[in-house]
């Protein structure tokens, strides 16, 4: 019996066969109103970028409902060799006294379970403040949860292990 690891007992780095598809990073297209990039990348305990991980969302709409025309709410993204995703998608709405936030799952090699988090957003300071999720993390954690406006969107950066580890939840 073989003591090292097989496919079975690892999330990557098998995560191109089968599970990318041309369309996953783009949620909405390119003409949508409200269309944003989410793009931001992915780092190790060491600080070394991530090439050969996935980044799944799943979202409400921009009014907080799921599943509008148009809309598929779901996003899936392979890292690239600078560890970078990007997803085209919608800024979400509130939904039932949360926060606008967009749930996102990391798979990476070496990892045994799936990662899971949620990215908020800094321009939304009076929500994100209500939000019950967000105020159950540490004060001084919660920046590790808060996605910066940028040019074309948004950039939510994700570190997997060490002191500025992203907090992830377990569900």
């Amino acid at each position: 019996m073989s003591a090292s690891p097989t496919p079975a007992q690892t999330v990557g780095p098998y995560l191109s066969i089968g599970l990318t598809w041309d369309e996953g990073p783009l949620v909405v297209p390119a003409d949508a109103p409200g269309a944003v990039w989410l793009r931001g990348e992915i780092r190790d305990g060491h600080g070394e970028v991530v090439k050969d991980a996935l980044v799944e969302t799943w979202q409400a709409g921009p009014g907080g409902e799921f599943h509008p025309a148009g809309f598929r709410g779901f996003g899936r993204c392979p890292t690239d060799d600078d560890g970078r995703y990007a997803i085209r998608t919608l800024k979400p709405g509130t939904i039932e006294a949360q926060a606008p936030h967009i749930e996102v799952t990391v798979f990476a090699r070496g990892l045994l379970h799936r990662l899971m988090t949620r990215v908020y957003f800094a321009d939304e300071p009076a929500a994100n403040e209500a939000d019950p999720v967000l105020a159950a993390v540490p004060a001084g954690r919660r920046a590790t949860l808060v996605a910066e406006k940028s040019e074309d969107g948004y950039r939510f950066d994700i570190t997997l292990q060490g002191p500025d580890e992203t907090v992830f939840f377990a569900v």
